[in-house]
């Protein structure tokens, strides 16, 4: 069995202002009075791209029947914390530093390799007393891009292919695997799963259980013949460990989704173009799962983390918004808003001008300006500074799907999660999705309409974009109405 373990440090400095320490009030004498003890806290800089979304409440889902699609009126208030969001989608140029990172990093571990010369400066090792440490890869150490000698360059070339029928060197996808661990802290806060029994009941007329929480965890490797394996496995509690669950996801989008969505269509200029063409750099990835747009989270956090050299410590991470957030993103907290905008016309009466990218005609994809995706931010934002909520592509919410799910959260930072198993029934793998697309007709663009996808499929009109929880109430920030 064979392990691949990719180290995530970054390849340059992220753009954002580096965060400042600083120390809190301490607890001194006043006469004997308690006053409070201090503690540090890290001042968060505006994350790079994005918009704060102010803690706020609203009532959500449709407000209003609607017979001709089968809509009843169906609202429930629910309240959520501040947060960030990317203010555009995630676009093709910042997935695909995703995807170059994960591929330098292959290369230094094979540059590191005895296999390809076994270079030690690309693998770090011990600290700077000397001293043993686990191993990582030395990213300050470039790639001999130019002018490598033979085994650099057999390390360099072996992460690419030659296409059989064209003869161009292009990139391998099937090797782009990226590894990452996330710790369940929800799993591990609940009071059932205590390692201490005692702490588990509080109610004193019943007895200390005795038997050991069974604890579920995913797991994934690499088996001989390069597949990825993924096993979700049960098993007592025994420490923290237990909750920490390890993923290995193919990053590299499906970029056949253009054919395969569309049948009887040419489409095939956008299978070799969109994600690899310049020309798209800044319109909105797509062919990209929900595991695939988790593992970006994952990556995009410690790439913050490293390039602040905050490694030793906890910072909110990126991650998918859930789909209460989505929706009060998107409206701008306005229970009246069934658009990211006010009123129910998907164009301005005076100038006539659309407000998103969908399909307002049957056939006529182009009357709004587009055939297909958008550049980022083509229309005006919403209230909160946000763009394109409303159709371009379709985004993953980190909520998922069951038919019920509204009636299951919580009126308080609602979120329905479910992490399915790989032998779990392929109905419980659905993800909510949100916004409707380029593809869409006005009514699949509203906002407090909620839809679904199967979490490892790849479409040609499904992106994301990230959020990251706010720490704390900001000075002077006032919450939403």
């Amino acid at each position: 069995m064979k392990k691949i373990s990719l180290y995530l440090l970054p390849a340059v400095l992220l753009l954002m202002t580096a965060a400042s320490c600083a120390s809190g009030r301490r607890g001194g004498s006043a006469g004997g009075e308690v006053t409070g003890v201090g503690g540090t806290s890290w001042g968060e800089p505006t994350p790079y791209g994005m918009v704060l979304v102010s803690r706020g409440s609203m009532d959500m889902g449709p407000a209003k029947a609607d017979s001709a699609w089968n809509i009843e009126a169906d609202t429930k208030g629910m309240s959520v914390d501040a947060f960030w969001m990317d203010e555009t989608e995630v676009t093709n140029s910042k997935y695909k530093q995703f995807v170059f990172w994960v591929r330098d990093s292959i290369i230094r571990e094979r540059l590191a390799d005895p296999a390809y010369g076994g270079n030690e400066a690309y693998k770090i090792e011990e600290d700077k007393h000397g001293n043993p440490i686990t191993p990582r890869l030395n990213w300050s150490k470039p790639i001999p891009w130019r002018n490598p000698d033979e085994d650099a360059q057999r390390a360099i070339e072996s992460v690419y292919r030659t296409n059989p029928i064209t003869g161009a060197r292009e990139l391998d996808p099937n090797q782009l695997n990226y590894r990452y661990e996330v710790y369940n802290h929800t799993e591990a806060a609940k009071r059932r799963n205590r390692l201490d029994p005692r702490k588990r009941v509080y109610n004193t007329d019943m007895a200390t259980p005795t038997d050991i929480p069974q604890i579920s965890k995913d797991t994934a490797y690499i088996n001989d013949e390069g597949e990825i394996v993924r096993q979700t496995i049960s098993r007592g509690l025994t420490g923290d460990y237990d909750f920490l669950n390890t993923y290995i996801v193919n990053v590299y989008p499906d970029t056949t989704c253009w054919v395969n969505d569309f049948e009887n269509a040419y489409n095939e200029p956008y299978v070799r173009m969109y994600f690899s063409h310049g020309g798209y750099s800044e319109y909105p990835v797509v062919g990209v799962s929900w595991e695939q747009a988790n593992a970006f989270c994952n990556w995009r956090t410690d790439f913050l983390k490293r390039s602040l050299g905050k490694d030793g410590i906890y910072i909110e991470p990126y991650r998918l918004p859930t789909e209460a957030e989505w929706e009060f993103a998107a409206r701008a907290g306005e229970n009246d808003n069934m658009y990211p905008w006010e009123g129910d016309l998907t164009l301005s009466e005076d100038k006539g001008c659309f407000y998103a990218n969908f399909k307002p005609n049957d056939g006529n994809y182009v009357k709004d300006g587009h055939l297909i995706t958008s550049r980022v931010g083509t229309y005006s934002p919403n209230d909160f500074g946000l763009y394109d909520m409303a159709g371009n592509v379709s985004e993953w919410t980190s909520t998922a799907f069951v038919e019920t799910v509204q009636d299951l959260t919580s009126d308080l930072n609602p979120e329905y999660r479910y992490d399915a198993a790989v032998e779990d029934p392929y109905r419980m793998k659905r993800k909510i999705v949100r916004g409707g697309s380029w593809k869409d007709v006005a009514h699949n663009i509203r906002s407090d309409i909620r839809m679904w996808e199967f979490q490892n499929e790849q479409r040609s009109y499904i992106g994301f974009r990230c959020v990251r929880s706010q720490i704390g109430f900001a000075k002077g920030q006032k919450a939403q109405k």
